[in-house]
């Protein structure tokens, strides 16, 4: 209810649209899958149309800050939006899905929870993240190496400085079309150990299914908080979008997807 309430305070002051005009989505590339079928549904439903735009979120805020046009930011963290909402250029920032990281690992590295961290201090090892600041993935990431270093002292200096920052970055390279990014780098033999968001292991899967996904163990687990915001000024169907997406239509295709919906009732994401 109060993440409704705060796109209410936005909607007040939505600028005026043409019905013919797309509604400006973007969004974290974690939720590529999730909002494109969030999106498809939302069209169905109100017969307005919606251009998506799938990137690193640092790099959409800095994107939007930099005077990008706008209306749904849908990024990986909470920080991102806030960044934009204290600068005048957003509203209120909602807490729409949850995350969490784990272990990708190429076929033949053998992983489990209770060795991980040895295996990501093997300096034979190559060590995956994405790029931190411009991705959140790669921040969430160097958080797992400031756990370890609670678990043994040192590790915190040699995870980072043995992270290949591969993903996530402005210069980084592509996945081909319509391929897991994570998937491919450990396909490729680029890293043997990735750390990325869990929800990509129904992608992986699907496509290199040699390659394991295991869970961080409690010492070193990181999760994370997504945050919706609207521009200043979005359209009335940019609004509608919003609430879409915190709706129960909304928030049951975010679980379908391995996000947390904290807004469904707890037995609906059971």
């Amino acid at each position: 209810m109060r993440a409704i309430l705060a796109l209410g305070v936005l909607a007040m002051t939505a600028g005026a649209a043409s019905a013919a005009e797309p509604v400006l989505l973007h969004a974290a590339g974690s939720l590529r899958g999730a909002l494109t079928e969030a999106s498809r549904a939302f069209e169905a439903q109100t017969g307005l149309r919606v251009t998506q735009a799938y990137r690193p979120s640092g790099l959409i805020r800095d994107a939007i800050a930099g005077g990008e046009k706008a209306e749904v930011f849908a990024s990986a963290n909470m920080n991102h939006p806030a960044a934009l909402a204290g600068a005048g250029k957003a509203g209120p920032v909602v807490l729409f899905a949850r995350n969490e990281l784990c272990a990708f690992v190429r076929p033949g590295l053998d992983v489990s929870a209770g060795t991980l961290l040895d295996r990501m201090l093997d300096p034979a090892v190559k060590l995956g993240t994405s790029t931190p600041r411009a991705d959140p993935a790669g921040d969430y990431a160097f958080q797992v190496f400031a756990r370890a270093e609670q678990i043994r002292s040192g590790s915190r200096a040699a995870l980072e400085a043995k992270a290949l920052q591969l993903t996530g970055g402005p210069t980084s390279a592509p996945a081909p079309q319509g391929r897991n990014v994570y998937g491919h780098v450990l396909a490729e033999g680029r890293a043997d150990l990735f750390l990325a968001y869990c929800t990509n292991a129904g992608p992986i899967a699907r496509e290199q299914p040699g390659i394991r996904v295991v869970r961080l163990p409690e010492g070193l687990a990181v999760g994370a908080d997504y945050g919706l915001t609207l521009m200043t000024g979005a359209s009335p169907g940019a609004v509608r979008l919003a609430m879409f997406i915190l709706s129960p239509d909304g928030q049951r295709i975010l679980a379908s997807h391995g996000f947390t919906a904290p807004g469904l009732p707890r037995e609906a994401t059971n």
